[in-house]
């Protein structure tokens, strides 16, 4: 019995130990081979792309476009029109038409580089793998701050940029961008426990540039920023109110009002399209459109090679199912469970990330319209700010991942503790980066076969140069989601006034624009775009079969005073 006790007390107190002794800090040697291995493995796991920059795009033919145009954008207005940054030229000609998405501002230095659409494309595909690599950077850093070894943070990288709904959202690079996250908490963690007020500083800009890139991340964000503000406070107050460090209360007082200046300058332009166009505000119903049953945690991505197949029945039961497949991985739960005895950690931070797994969880349920109150999303869609914008809960499992990634770091670490004592740290080393290969690997399927794991579909061409069209253009046929989503990636060639455009908001004018054009050319239609400023009609033939612009090449121009010329596809109507 005394030999027992003796064994478990060596062994917590090895355990305390190695905790102490990751808390000496991440070196510069570390750093490098974290950079270049993070890149390594967002590469690896996104195979071919790599091959194909600017010719492919991850995932499919859907959101990747336009968000390509939006970095494109972004770079054009922080050259030539910082002051009215949202005035896009999308949606022509209403205002702040920027922010009828989340409009990727952190990427807008990027957008500088380059100029039309293969270069759009190539820079979307470049800012993809190196969201993932950020995304597990971020993790292994947050990791190492709280006193993981490097393998187990290596899990912890895996599981947090390898969960398989990850695999679902790649087709959303808002959603997939998520390494500032975990980078600003360990910015943070670590200007505290140093007592370095300028870490503190820079996790609050990180957490300032994750905001930039979109409410849908960076809106829980600034509310779990303000929740753990709230906790230290409480556990300030409870243990009898010791002095504060006055240099690190400075730095964490300005950082935070930097943080919540920039929020409320970028948030200005989307409540004025709020205001003006109702459907940017999410019903109850369009909400509970894209909320789901418990059960969708056991739902995987249908591409994903381990899972896909063996969750289709659950998987067929849902609607909306792109943003249901919520399951966090068997070896990323199994190994969070094991964390949670990790001793080496107090029982607060434990029970903490426990906690925000699964109130993040729970909240990523969202609601059913007739729930009332009764359902947490509910309380905070009805009761706080910003919440009434977001239409997707699933989404928020982007933090509940984040706490089980770290809890299966320290169930690594507990693993990896009994290997040390028996194999040596060889061997504990070893099988925590092969968990971590485990955890990708099941998160994503194998990355070399992109027909199957992987979709990277190549990008149409641009049939006319876009900049040398008069503008505003109108491209029909334009019902469609699919051909709006081209028209607005190339016309990154010049960035010319379109009406056409393609965002989570579509405006009413534009869509009633739109379906008043089925008979064009017609004397109405042509009279109606003349009174609107519209100086050209760029019909895409090889696109009108099966739309009310089917016929439109045969309709006669006669006494509408409109040139019309034929280019490779494309019939250019000047008004």
């Amino acid at each position: 019995m005394g030999a027992g006790k003796h064994r478990t007390t060596h062994a917590l107190f090895a355990a305390k130990a190695a905790h102490l002794n990751t808390r000496r800090g991440v070196t510069g040697r570390e750093l490098a081979l974290l950079a270049a291995g993070a890149c390594l493995v967002a590469v690896v796991m996104h195979w071919p792309l790599v091959l194909h920059l600017g010719e492919t795009i991850p995932k499919d033919l859907g959101d990747p476009l336009p968000q390509s145009w939006q970095v494109a954008w972004g770079g054009h207005a922080l050259a030539d029109q910082p002051l009215e940054f949202f005035q896009s030229n999308q949606f022509w000609p209403l205002d702040d038409t920027l922010a009828f998405s989340d409009a990727l501002i952190g990427y807008a230095p990027a957008g500088l580089i380059g100029s039309g659409p293969e270069a759009a494309v190539t820079r979307y595909d470049l800012l993809f793998l190196f969201a993932y690599a950020l995304a597990f950077a971020g993790a292994y850093l947050l990791a190492r701050e709280l006193g993981i070894g490097p393998g187990g943070a290596a899990v912890a990288g895996a599981a947090f940029a390898f969960a398989p709904f990850r695999l679902e959202q790649d087709g959303h690079m808002h959603v997939i961008s998520s390494g500032g996250i975990p980078l600003a908490l360990a910015a943070g963690v670590r200007g505290f426990r140093l007592k370095q007020p300028p870490w503190i500083i820079a996790g609050w800009l990180v957490a300032t540039w994750q905001l930039s890139l979109g409410f849908t991340l960076g809106l829980p964000l600034a509310y779990l920023l303000a929740a753990l503000t709230l906790v230290a406070a409480i556990v300030w107050w409870r243990r009898g109110r010791p002095a504060l460090d006055r240099r690190l209360l400075a730095a964490t007082a300005a950082g935070a009002a930097i943080f919540v200046v920039v929020a409320g300058v970028i948030s200005l332009p989307y409540q004025r399209v709020a205001d003006e166009h109702p459907s940017a505000t999410r019903s109850p119903a369009t909400v509970a459109a894209y909320s789901g049953p418990a059960y969708e945690f056991l739902v995987a991505p249908e591409e994903n090679l381990v899972w896909g197949e063996a969750t289709e029945g659950l998987r067929d039961e849902l609607s909306n199912v792109p943003e249901k497949t919520l399951f966090p991985g068997l070896a990323v739960l199994a190994l969070a469970v094991a964390g949670m005895g990790w001793r080496a950690w107090s029982p607060g931070l434990r029970w903490g990330l426990v906690a925000a797994a699964s109130v993040f969880s729970i909240l990523a349920l969202g609601f059913r319209e007739e729930g009332g109150l009764l359902w947490p999303y509910r309380v905070l869609y009805e009761a706080f700010p910003g919440w009434e914008g977001l239409r997707t809960p699933g989404r928020l499992v982007t933090f509940s991942s984040l706490a089980l990634a770290l809890l299966a770091a320290a169930g690594t670490e507990r693993l990896g503790a009994g290997m040390r004592r028996r194999w040596g740290g060889a061997v504990a080393g070893g099988s925590a980066l092969l968990l971590a290969a485990v955890i990708a690997v099941e998160g994503r399927g194998l990355p070399f076969d992109p027909t199957d794991a992987q979709a990277q579909p190549e990008v149409p061409a641009a049939p006319v140069e876009f900049s040398t069209i008069p503008a505003p253009q109108l491209h029909l046929p334009a019902a469609l989601a699919e051909d709006n989503r081209r028209y607005l990636l190339w016309s990154t060639d010049g960035l010319r006034d379109l009406v056409n455009g393609r965002s989570s908001t579509q405006p009413e004018f534009t869509e009633e624009l739109i379906a008043e054009m089925a008979k064009f050319p017609s004397p109405a239609t042509v009279a109606r775009l003349r009174g609107l400023g519209v100086a050209t009609v760029v019909l895409h033939v090889d696109r009108i079969g099966g739309t009310p612009q089917e016929s439109a090449p045969d309709r006669p121009l006669g006494g509408l005073d409109v040139e019309r010329r034929r280019v490779g596809n494309v019939i250019v109507y000047e008004l």
